[in-house]
């Protein structure tokens, strides 16, 4: 008797767990067949149904570190934390080095000799730099780190917004459609600045040479308009890589750039041309990006003009992040902290926004929130007077009217 009932309750329990299996993939098979025939799980976002989850991560996240959900004592104390923070999330920290400068070129033009430099920002990095230096202002200048854009064309770095002598009309096409034919740094300079751009990591004279795309060597005398095509779709491609291969190396995009933009700053305050105390930055798309992360993590960037590259970024995750390069991406940041609330960091000193309606790579709206939410860090901070955004009506550009009102900014807040 005993062995029959074992038996009977072996029986049962698999016709159990037989039956809970049918029941299970019924249900799965008929849960698939709804989402397959229901439109109303079309969510209109690039990643498809799986935006609904991420959303419900990110809503999670209340920006601990924001100067707008945190009582800091000071303006100091809030810079600091942020800046301890980035610090900890770009994963790069190498031993600072003597910049040992070297002068490759001059060329001397009526109004301002530019110089061709190489210094090192790390013990395994010389990298290249324009300086320019004005002839018609005596005693030490105040000076502008010229940060340069992205705008999918990595053979030119630096030279996006420097005066060059001979230019690729590849590179005179790029000026006219993103900064309006004008070389920013020339600009600057004739108004009394030293003005320095360096190339970023993976652009200019710092490219990589792919092996299924070498031939042609780093002097662009050798490309022409369709070589130069092809090589910056070959970079746009190798983007992903690089940034996947620099987090398996330990470090970031980010981190690199920013360790070698403020080795700039420490180069740029050396000069005996430089009055160290009025140091400014300013660009425009990735230059704008470039120039959130150094006034928020250089002391000595006593002004800024941030321009085409201040959102919320929570805002753009449904439709807007393949808009944008991997070189803007850092990892964590948005755990803590907001885009806006790291470049509050620089308050009190003077920061403008500039913005473009038009512009396809933001929502206007996730523009406005940002410009938004700095204005009130700036007032919580007492230095409201500091802080300026205008959004013009054009698209991604960096237009003659977008430059005279930043240049009139730099000008107001650095004594030109």
């Amino acid at each position: 008797m005993k062995k029959e009932n074992e038996f009977s309750r072996r029986s049962f329990a698999k016709q159990v767990i037989a039956t809970s299996g049918i029941m299970a993939a019924a249900t799965s098979q008929n849960a698939l067949a709804a989402i397959g025939a229901d439109d109303s799980h079309q969510t209109g976002a690039d990643i498809g149904t799986l935006f609904n989850d991420i959303k419900t991560i990110a809503d999670l996240n209340d920006y601990p570190m924001s100067c707008l959900n945190h009582d800091y004592d000071n303006p100091v104390a809030y810079r600091k934390s942020v800046q301890s923070k980035v610090h900890e999330l770009l994963h790069y920290d190498p031993p600072v080095v003597e910049p040992n400068p070297e002068v490759i070129d001059r060329w001397e033009t009526p109004d301002y000799t530019r110089e061709t430099i190489m210094f090192n920002t790390t013990p395994w990095f010389r990298i290249p730099a324009y300086v320019l230096i004005p002839k018609k202002f005596p005693g030490k200048r105040p000076a502008i780190v010229d940060l340069h854009c992205h705008a999918g064309k990595f053979v030119f770095g630096k030279e996006k917004v420097m005066p060059m002598r001979k230019p690729h009309p590849a590179l005179t096409e790029l000026k006219q459609n993103g900064y309006d034919g004008r070389s920013t740094s020339e600009e600057l300079v004739k108004r009394g600045y030293v003005v320095i751009s360096i190339d970023r990591f993976y652009f200019g004279q710092r490219r990589t040479l792919f092996d299924d795309m070498n031939s042609l060597g780093m002097n662009l005398d050798n490309y022409s308009m369709d070589d130069i095509q092809q090589a910056n779709r070959r970079a746009g491609r190798g983007e992903a890589t690089l940034a996947k291969s620099l987090f398996w190396g330990g470090t970031t995009w980010q981190g690199i750039a920013c360790w070698d933009e403020m080795r700039t700053v420490d180069y740029l305050a050396s000069r005996f041309e430089v009055d160290a105390s009025r140091i400014g930055c300013l660009g425009i798309s990735m230059g704008g990006d470039r120039t959130n992360y150094l006034c928020a993590l250089d002391d000595r960037i006593k002004c800024a003009v941030s321009v085409g590259w201040m959102a919320c970024l929570r805002q753009l995750i449904k439709s807007h992040v393949d808009t944008h390069s991997f070189s803007h991406f850092l990892p964590g940041l948005t755990h803590y902290m907001d885009l806006p609330d790291m470049i509050g960091a620089m308050a009190p000193n003077p920061l403008m926004v500039l913005q473009c309606s038009q512009d396809g790579l933001y929502t206007l709206d996730s523009m406005k929130c940002a410009c938004e939410k700095i204005e009130k860090i700036y007032s919580k901070m007492d230095a409201s007077q500091n802080y300026q955004y205008k959004l013009f009506d054009n698209g991604h550009t960096f237009s003659i009217e977008m430059q005279e009102c930043a240049f009139e900014w730099l000008d107001r807040h650095l004594g030109v």
